[in-house]
């Protein structure tokens, strides 16, 4: 799986117009799920996410985790973190998952970061979104497991 982390002071996902899904200070977080990501894949990546060490402590050091703020996360699917840009002028996709696939592993990773503490919304999977947010920092991280 892949994720592109970024530290965020707020950020909301819309669908038609409508936020589906906000979060304050915390991490906006860009999911995919790859071929070949098994059921392991979404509770280590959440695993990760949650205590990375992203957030300032009171010296102004990043050393502090979501966990640790007691922060909020905003997941969102986002297939085109598997482009592949190496030849030619139009990303290619295939590296990604499919979409029944996706979704469940997308589905798992929101659920089991969750399940470790923080306030979990996501957007709509396979949807066309529209997401606002404020990074924070800036602070934009790309992890891939």
């Amino acid at each position: 799986m892949r994720a592109l982390i970024q530290r965020v002071s707020r950020a909301s996902v819309r669908v038609d117009g409508t936020i589906i899904g906000q979060c304050g200070e915390g991490m906006m977080i860009l999911v995919c799920a790859m071929q070949g990501d098994d059921d392991t894949k979404p509770a280590q990546l959440a695993a990760k996410i949650a205590k990375m060490r992203i957030f300032r402590d009171e010296a102004g050091k990043m050393n502090r985790s979501l966990l640790d703020i007691g922060g909020e996360a905003l997941v969102v699917s986002q297939f085109t973190l598997a482009a592949d840009t190496r030849s030619g002028n139009r990303p290619g996709f295939s590296t990604a998952a499919r979409p029944e696939e996706g979704r469940k592993l997308y589905e798992a990773f929101a659920a089991e970061l969750a399940r470790l503490g923080p306030k979990v919304e996501t957007g709509e999977f396979g949807a066309e979104m529209a997401v606002e947010l404020v990074n924070d920092g800036p602070t934009t991280i790309w992890m891939e497991i």
